[in-house]
Order: structure tokens, then C-alpha cells, then sequence
């Protein structure tokens, strides 16, 4: 048997990782393992071609495969606490490669800490964006030849839709090209964005997982069958429950004893009385969409505002009644709110609708969504179709994430460079173009992650909101968070100075060119923090603020709320010149570094009121300021993760006497995974799932609570004190507010994807105070799940309303969404097998569930319609979910049969 050297270990580098073994040395033994009988005549370097760039991008196949999320010594102590997974990238040339002097840029959401390769380097540039070099050892590609590089990076990779695309061949004065293997494609079945280059994960204890601490079970089809047959045993709801069902669920709804129902086969013939047609009919035109038509011949509706100043806006009565349908608001909002209820009730198909009565008012005044455009742009047109949405639902509030790091997104005619260079990244290493490559944007500026609302764009989604009864909260995040406003400004800067004009060039310069600080924001940014030392910075904000308060205007939608997004970056400043000099003369009483950051806030809050707009903010960048040096109106989100005492600081908040808008990501963020899988796309760093059950599951008025029925991020259980930070009795939370996030929401299919269907469970909590809810002590309590504050009665009671909610969902909603065009994700489905017999079952009663034998040669059968328990034979079975309409599948999952 012959000996393995050191060397030749090196073939299975995952092994050479682990025993800290390196390729120095051993004269690029890797190439010969992977290619044993290639030629070893050396191959002649030269000097890259623009024709090589393009055949090396054409041609080279990139695969990237996660070693171990475990951390070891080897990752960097001084670096995300110590955390650091290991990868492989293997290229592999399809031709012979003899260029040198190329690079290969990516992007990577964790930087690069170190790297293992005789022939290559890899360093992290800045953001995202990392690159990987040629060493002076560099020899070459034969044809066939595979050569891997494993590294390093900064805390962990548990998602196979971590990876990102788009890798850039570049070399000195050539075009770079995007390497096509690293392309996203659609599956056909889905309609979701596939990246091939991943090798699918396959080791729960190292891919999965971050530590030997951590809990989290991957979810496959046998843990969801269970999961879901959990809660089926609760009591199912009848079809008649699910016929007169409303959501989200209206504060009284009585439904005829008998069970009566009209026909409205002709449709509806309105009465508007006192309501102005323009404040209604977006909901007729909906309900219009779903079958439900006006005509003469059609069942009588009248419509009446009754104002009562004794209910909250949007509060309204809807009266279903044998003869006629009555509906009466307190405004015009609540006329168009019993509309959307109306059309809640309606089954589409069906063209009859239950007797009830019904009494509904809002349980929370702001009921919002967050989108974020800024990181990957999404189209008008999906704005469009969200408010359409949001107002079926009775979301009132659309929080327009507009800019930051890595795009400006709406046009500002006074100051073009925002749109014509901040809002498409390319490759430009001196942004004097467009911004760089971040999040594996490419290089075509065309691309739809790229992109702006023109002023037009901007009032037509604004007038299409005002139509809806919703506000529209534009957000350009500063001073941290601003990376493409800096750039922007910089090239205005230099254009200016080209021509001459010193003034204009600093008249909005956000950048002391002099500062040389070093600092990194949280997505390891070294240059993306405006100088709020500099009173261009100020001027800059006033000009924006100006701007977009005149085309709110034009819109006829007045702008009366901003977030101000209130993010800093930790250690920006230090060295700036312009801010020692700022500190140094004590005008406005800031002392030191660390007060800056709450300076600008207060005094772009200032800017602010003398525009007669409200200020909102993040509650972390806020808390920061002098409640003295504040307006009397601060709307605050508080976005802190629960298990980590987030209730603390949101309470500190609340004290503060400032609005406060519940965003906790454990249950409010959708940039997050339904799932623990590896193959559910989103970032976890605040829960492996957040699924719409759990959304649903949510109790905004006692946060601390939930640390009796969740768990952290490793499905650990955790302790939640809120003794001392107990929120004030007086001091309600202004509402609740859900985001989409978009570093990886590469299209606007993945957004709707990870909206839908979970904005219907938010719409349910923002709008319905539930009974199973526990109430908040303001004594304070401490929580845990030894404690029992929530009761198994509370409990029961909940599940049974999800159990009425998600069927619902799957035979009411899900039909209406399709009609709109929406591509909700489709859930994965629950199965196992037992003695021969595959059984399944689905979250949303009413979705259709496929199912497909693999034997044991691998030859796959037809895919087949499951509707009860059946006889199989294979040694595996594929089964996944089908919409109502059938147009679409879900995800794939199987059942390895025993």
C-alpha cells in the first residue's frame, strides 16, 4: 500500500484544511492531482487580450462548495468573534488558458479572511466585493485543468442561496466580462432564480450548522409531515367557518344563524351617497378583478361615511343582508376597508356571499411594509401590484427604502449624478460611471437590479397609494448606509472641478477627501458614512428634502413623514480633519467623536420641522440623540432581535415618549427564510425561519413574552427579564411593520416570493388585537419557557385560529393573489412512507400536492396528482406542492424510502 505525503493530501483539501496544510512547497501538486494525465510541458504566459478575457469568461467553470461552518484556530481571532467558515472555489478550464495579469472579482456577503493556494490570492476590496489575483507561481490552465483555492471568510455560509453571482473576469485596460457559469438561471417549474455554481449541501453537522451548540434542525419532508400533522389535530375548521372567514380578521362578525346566502351572480349595483367615487374605486375595480361586477341589474350596495369620532380611522360596518349590502365608515378609508372585506368574503368561482354583520376597527393606527430598492432595484410595476395588496389587506403605510450602500433610487433633477451614476453598478474601479459590482450585480447597466423612479415613476406609484388610502414614507438612509450618495457626490465633485467651478463642486460634497480613518460598517464597508462635519452635508440634505417634498406635492400625496434612516458606522470620523476642527471649536456643544453621529441626526430632525415634515428613524441610530434636541413627533422602528433582550431597548424607546413602530426581525423580517433549509432562500442572522405561521403567532404588545413559545437563532431557549425596562402603562406602540430587505432579492419574483403570503399575516396582526393574545404586565415579569404565562388555553385557542387563517389562506386567498398575478410561495410539502404507503400533507389546505417515484437505477416516473395515502414502490419520492390555478410548482423536496 503506498504512503500518502503531506502532498498528496492535498488532493482532498477539506482533509489539508483541517490539518492546516498549505501548497507551498509542493509545486502546484494540486493541478497534477486533479489532472494525472495532462501534458507537463510548461505552458507560455502572456499578456491578457480583450479575446481572452472573453474566452476565459465563456469557458471557465466555476463551482464553490462549503467546507465547514464549525470554526477552528485557524479562523481569525480578532475577526467576527472568532467565527469563520471554510470554502473551496474549483475552476476548471474547459480550453487552455496561457494569459496572465487577470483577475476574477466576486462578491461574497462575508469577506475573505485568508486564502490557501500556490497560484492564487484572494483579498477583500471593500462592501462585498472581493478579488481573487494571480500569484507569481501562477502557471497556466491546460485544457480540462481544475485548480481549487480554499479560504476563509467571516462568520458562516448556512444557506446554499448565500452565493452569490455574476463573477467578473477583469485585467488592466480591458472590458470585463461576466463568467458564465456563474449566471443565475429560472427554474421553469418555479419561476425562482437558480445559481448552478453551488454544490448543494449535503453534511447538517458542518454546512448546517454553526457550532456543536447549535440546535437547528434541518427541515425535511419527515420533521414538516409531523409538523404539519400537528396542527391538523386541532380541530378542523367547516366550510362554512372558512365561507364567511374575513381577513384579516374584523373585531365582530356575526354570521346569520341560519346560514343564508345572496346571489350576486349579476354583480353589484352601487349607491354611493356621500362617498366620493375616487376615494373607492381601486376596491371596486378589485373586486371587478375577482368576478364581482357592477351593473344595474346587479344586488344593492350602498355606501355612506358616518363620521364618529369615538373610532379610529379605516373603522367601519359591513352588513350583508338578504335583500341589500350595506356599508357604512367613519371615513372615506373605512368605506374602502368594508370594500376589501367584502371581497374577502367572496370565493372566487362562487357567486354568493354569507348574511353577516360585522363592526371593525384597526387594532394599530400604522400598519406597514418595507421595501427595500436600494441594494436590488424593483420595478414600478411591482410596486404597483404590492399596494394593490397592501390596501386588499388594509396595510396603510409603505415605507420606500429609496437609498443606500449600493444605489440611489429616485430621480432628483437638481442633482442628476444621484441617478446617473448612483443608481446602476458596473465595473468602473473609479465609480465615475456607475457604482461597483456589489452583491454580484454584473456589469450591465441595463440589468434589473439596476435601475430609478423618475420623478413620473415616483407619482404614479404615489397617486396609485393616495387611490389606496396609504402613505407613502420615503427613506434615503444616512449618515451611515450612504455609500451611493457619497459616490454620486464625489463625481459631481470632480465634474465640477474639470470645469472650473469650485463652488459648485463643493457645494454638496458629503466627503472630507483628507480623512483617513479606517473603519468598517456592518456590511464591511470602509467608505460609506457621510461627514456630517462638513456643512455641505447639510445642504445636501436640504436639497434632497426639498425636492422630493415638491414631487410628493405635484402627486398630490404631501409629504409629511421621512425616515431619516438614523444609521451611523462606528469609528467613522476620527481622523477627518474637517470633524477634529469641528470639535475643536465647540459651537454646538459636541465634545468628542462619539457625539457626532447624534448631532447630525438632531439636526437633520431640525431640517426637518422647518419643512414641516415629521422625522422617523431607526430606533438604534435615535437613541443615540437629546430628547430636548428632537421634534415633539418621532416616529422610531425598532428592529432588535428578541432573544437578544431586544424588548429592552424597544421599551427604552417607547418611554422616550416617541412613536414606536414594532419591526422585530424575528417575526417582521422577510428577507429571512421560511424555513431552516439550506435550500430556502434569505439570511438568518435573526431566526433560521420565519414562516407565516410564526408571523401569525406574533404578539407586538408583549414582546419579552415570546421567550415562553420561541427560540434564539441556534433553537436555543433563552430568557427574556423585563423587570427593570418594563414599558410605561399609557405608552402604546403606534403599529407594526414588516421588511423586505434585498441584498440577495435579485428580482422582483424573489420579492414576491418572500412577501407573499406572509404580508397576510402581517396585515392580520397590524389590524387584529386576537383573544389568545397575552396581555403586557407592566409590572414587568420575567419569561422563560419554564414560565407559564401564556397558557395551554391560549395556546389551543391560537392554533385553532391559524388552523382557520391558513385554510383560508388555501381556499379563499391564494386564488385571489394568482388572479393578481402574484407568485406566492408555494409551500413545501409534508411526507413520509410508511410500510410502502406515502402519506402527505400540506400547511394550506386547498394547494395541490404532486408526488414522483425515483427507483433504485435512478430512472424517474411522470409526476402524479396526490389526494389521499398510496401504495409505492421505489427507492425514492419526489413530492412537491402545485398552486390553485396549477401554473405553478413549489420546491422539490423527497423521501428516501427505507
Amino acid at each position: 500500500m503506498n504512503k500518502k505525503t503531506p502532498c498528496t493530501l492535498l488532493a482532498t483539501l477539506p482533509l489539508a484544511f483541517s490539518l492546516g496544510l498549505t501548497l507551498s512547497g509542493c509545486e502546484q501538486l494540486g493541478n497534477r492531482v486533479d489532472n494525472a494525465s495532462a501534458t507537463t510541458a510548461p505552458i507560455v504566459l502572456h499578456h491578457a487580450s480583450q479575446q481572452d478575457i472573453n474566452e476565459i469568461a465563456a469557458t471557465l467553470e466555476v463551482k464553490y462548495r462549503v467546507i465547514s461552518n464549525v470554526a477552528t484556530d485557524k479562523c481569525n481571532a480578532t475577526l467576527a468573534e472568532g467565527a469563520c467558515f471554510e470554502a473551496e472555489l474549483s475552476l476548471t478550464a474547459k480550453t487552455a488558458i496561457a494569459a496572465n495579469n487577470w483577475a476574477i472579482q466576486f462578491s461574497s456577503i462575508m469577506p475573505v479572511q485568508s486564502s490557501n493556494s500556490n497560484e492564487f490570492t484572494i483579498a477583500h476590496i471593500n462592501g462585498s466585493v472581493q478579488k481573487i489575483s494571480l500569484s507569481e507561481n501562477f502557471s497556466g490552465f491546460k485544457a480540462g485543468e481544475t485548480k481549487r483555492i480554499a479560504f476563509r471568510a467571516s462568520h458562516w455560509m448556512l444557506s446554499e442561496h448565500d452565493a452569490l453571482p455574476n463573477y467578473l473576469v477583469t485585467a488592466p485596460s480591458l472590458q470585463a466580462r461576466v463568467i458564465t457559469s456563474t449566471q443565475t438561471t429560472i427554474d421553469p417549474e418555479t419561476n425562482l432564480e437558480v445559481i448552478p455554481f453551488i454544490e448543494p449541501f449535503t453534511d447538517e453537522r458542518k454546512q448546517f450548522k454553526r457550532n456543536a451548540d447549535d440546535k437547528t434542525a434541518w427541515l425535511t419532508s419527515e420533521s414538516l409531515y409531523q409538523r404539519n400533522l400537528e396542527g391538523a389535530a386541532n380541530s378542523v375548521p367547516s366550510t362554512k367557518l372558512i365561507a364567511s372567514a374575513i381577513i384579516p380578521t374584523p373585531k365582530s362578525l356575526h354570521v346569520d344563524p341560519l346560514h343564508a346566502r345572496v346571489d350576486i351572480s349579476k354583480g353589484l349595483y352601487i349607491d354611493f351617497t356621500n362617498v366620493a367615487k375616487k376615494d373607492v374605486n381601486a376596491a371596486i375595480a378589485r373586486l371587478a378583478t375577482l368576478g364581482v361586477k357592477q351593473g344595474k341589474e346587479g344586488f344593492p350596495l350602498t355606501l355612506n361615511i358616518n363620521a364618529d369620532t369615538t373610532k379610529p380611522l379605516g373603522s367601519y360596518q359591513l352588513l350583508v343582508g338578504k335583500k341589500s349590502i350595506s356599508i357604512v365608515g367613519v371615513d372615506s378609508n373605512g368605506v374602502f376597508n368594508g370594500l376589501q372585506s367584502l371581497a374577502s368574503l367572496y370565493t372566487v368561482g362562487q357567486h354568493t356571499l354569507p348574511v353577516v354583520t360585522v363592526s371593525d376597527e384597526p387594532h394599530y393606527a400604522f400598519r406597514g411594509m418595507l421595501v427595500d430598492v436600494a441594494r436590488n432595484f424593483h420595478s414600478k410595476e411591482f410596486i404597483l401590484s404590492l399596494l394593490e395588496q397592501m390596501a386588499a389587506y388594509k396595510l396603510n403605510k409603505l415605507h420606500l427604502h429609496l437609498g443606500d450602500d449600493e444605489g440611489w433610487r429616485l430621480e432628483i433633477p437638481s442633482l442628476p449624478e444621484l441617478t446617473d451614476i448612483a443608481s446602476k453598478r458596473c465595473f468602473d474601479e473609479q465609480e465615475q460611471t456607475c457604482l461597483s459590482s456589489q452583491l454580484g450585480a454584473g456589469v450591465d447597466t441595463n440589468s434589473p437590479v439596476n435601475g430609478y423612479y423618475s420623478v413620473s415613476d415616483y407619482q404614479e406609484i404615489l397617486q396609485a397609494a393616495t387611490a389606496r388610502h396609504i402613505q407613502v414614507i420615503p427613506s434615503l438612509d444616512m449618515p451611515g448606509h450612504s455609500r451611493a450618495a457619497v459616490k454620486a457626490m464625489n463625481a459631481r465633485y470632480n465634474k465640477y472641478q474639470a470645469l472650473g467651478d469650485e463652488a459648485k463642486a463643493q457645494q454638496y460634497l458629503l466627503d472630507d477627501f483628507n480623512d483617513k480613518t479606517q473603519y468598517s460598517s456592518v456590511q464591511f464597508y470602509d467608505d460609506n458614512t457621510i461627514n456630517v462635519c462638513l456643512e455641505s452635508s447639510y445642504d445636501f440634505v436640504l436639497e434632497v428634502m426639498t425636492q422630493v417634498k415638491k414631487i410628493h406635492s405635484d402627486a398630490g400625496q404631501p409629504l409629511t413623514r421621512y425616515h431619516i434612516g438614523a444609521d451611523e458606522t462606528a469609528g467613522a470620523w476620527l481622523e477627518s480633519p474637517v470633524c477634529k476642527d469641528f470639535i475643536a471649536s465647540n459651537e454646538v456643544g459636541v465634545t468628542k467623536m462619539s457625539e457626532l453621529g447624534a448631532y447630525f441626526i438632531e439636526r437633520v430632525a431640525g431640517i426637518l420641522t422647518s419643512l414641516d415634515i415629521e422625522t422617523a428613524g431607526w430606533s438604534d441610530g435615535l437613541s443615540h440623540t437629546r430628547n430636548e434636541n428632537m421634534p415633539d413627533f418621532v416616529q422610531a422602528n425598532a428592529w432588535d432581535v428578541l432573544s437578544w433582550n431586544g424588548h429592552e431597548k424597544v421599551h427604552e424607546v417607547v418611554n422616550r415618549g416617541w412613536q414606536v413602530v414594532v419591526s422585530s426581525p424575528d417575526a417582521l423580517y422577510f428577507d429571512l427564510p421560511y424555513e431552516a433549509s439550506p435550500k430556502e432562500h434569505g439570511f438568518y442572522w435573526a431566526s433560521r425561519h420565519v414562516n407565516t405561521e410564526k408571523i401569525f403567532q406574533f404578539m407586538p404588545d408583549n414582546l419579552p413574552a415570546h421567550a415562553e413559545i420561541w427560540v434564539d437563532q441556534q433553537e436555543t431557549t433563552y430568557i427574556a427579564d423585563d423587570t427593570k425596562t418594563a414599558r410605561s402603562k399609557g405608552k402604546p406602540f403606534l403599529g407594526i411593520q414588516g421588511q423586505l430587505w434585498s441584498e440577495t432579492t435579485r428580482s422582483d419574483e424573489i420579492a414576491e416570493h418572500k412577501v407573499f403570503p406572509r404580508l397576510l399575516a402581517l396585515a392580520e396582526r397590524a389590524w387584529h388585537l386576537p383573544e389568545w393574545a397575552l396581555p403586557y404586565n407592566y409590572q414587568g415579569a420575567v419569561y422563560s419557557q419554564d414560565t407559564h404565562y401564556f397558557t395551554e388555553a391560549m395556546a389551543k385557542t391560537r392554533d385553532q385560529k391559524w388552523r382557520l387563517f391558513s385554510t383560508t389562506l388555501g381556499q379563499k386567498e391564494f386564488a385571489k393573489l394568482e388572479l393578481a398575478d402574484v407568485d406566492y410561495r408555494l409551500p413545501t410539502v409534508g411526507a413520509v412512507v410508511e410500510q410502502g404507503m406515502l402519506i402527505a400533507n400540506i400547511a394550506f389546505s386547498g394547494l395541490g400536492i404532486e408526488y414522483q417515484l425515483v427507483d433504485a437505477s435512478g430512472a424517474v416516473q411522470a409526476w402524479q396528482v396526490y389526494t389521499k395515502p398510496v401504495n409505492v414502490s421505489a427507492a425514492q419520492v419526489n413530492v412537491r406542492s402545485r398552486s390553485v390555478n396549477g401554473a405553478r410548482a413549489g420546491r422539490t423536496t423527497n423521501i428516501v424510502v427505507h
